[in-house]
């Protein structure tokens, strides 16, 4: 009888143990598969590439948003500022850029690149995952490399939220510049897998009542897509 039980306890324990190893290789409903991946500021170096000019083409893409002098932008996902510093000599003086991140990591080191150049037309801008906090009278709002990580496909709700907000920032003839990299490997950009296609994008903003403007390369490696926001169909009538 002893023995019996014995045998039997012995079998329990082994399902036991079984079970337990079959239940930690399952993955972790607190981890899901697409989470928000946010630019570590410890690599901001790597976004100062001395080449990034060639490839990034900021006067191409500035002069596909109408950005001029005396102009007020916004540069959302700043990162450590490099867009930021050259919307703000675009402008000039009389203009105004605001550089929105949601990490004051960044917030500082725009901060101090900034101070370093010698600008005194930025804004620094604190924002959250679904408002970007910026001010109204805006004319231009540029995202640059960085949609992937306002995107969260498993809360949709962020993105559009985060949209709306910049579209209550921007004047009616106001413009938003997405630039990313084209979908596929190659170039410095992100790997594949972290790719956006274009086509979301656009999905995205037409929900949030943008409307697409125009499409173009940004060769070799990037695209830039143009949206204005939609107007109302009793202002259509009316004009």
């Amino acid at each position: 009888m002893r023995r019996a039980a014995f045998a039997c306890a012995a079998r329990l324990a082994a399902v036991l143990i079984i079970s337990s190893v079959a239940l930690s290789a399952q993955p972790s409903p607190q981890a899901p598969a697409h989470q928000r991946r946010l630019f570590p500021p410890q690599d901001l170096g790597l976004l100062s590439a001395p080449d990034r000019d060639d490839w990034n083409k900021p006067d191409l893409i500035m002069d596909a948003l109408g950005v001029a002098d005396g102009a007020t932008v916004a540069d959302l996902g700043a990162g450590g500022g490099w867009f930021t510093i050259r919307l703000a000599r675009r402008v000039g003086p009389n203009g105004l850029v605001y550089a929105q991140d949601i990490q004051p990591q960044m917030i500082e080191a725009i901060n101090r690149r900034v101070q370093q150049e010698a600008l005194t037309n930025v804004r620094t801008v604190l924002g959250t995952p679904s408002d970007a906090r910026l001010p109204g009278g805006i004319d231009a709002v540029l995202i640059v490399d960085a949609y992937r990580e306002m995107d969260e496909p498993s809360r949709p709700q962020v993105i559009q939220e985060l949209l709306r907000s910049v579209s209550r920032a921007l004047t009616p003839q106001g413009r938003v510049g997405i630039v990313d990299f084209m979908p596929g490997g190659g170039g410095p950009g992100p790997a594949e897998d972290d790719r956006v296609r274009p086509e979301e994008i656009v999905t995205a903003f037409e929900a949030a009542g943008f409307r697409l403007q125009s499409r173009d390369a940004v060769p070799p490696f990037q695209y830039l897509l143009v949206f204005g926001k939609t107007t109302p169909a009793s202002a259509r009538r009316q004009n």
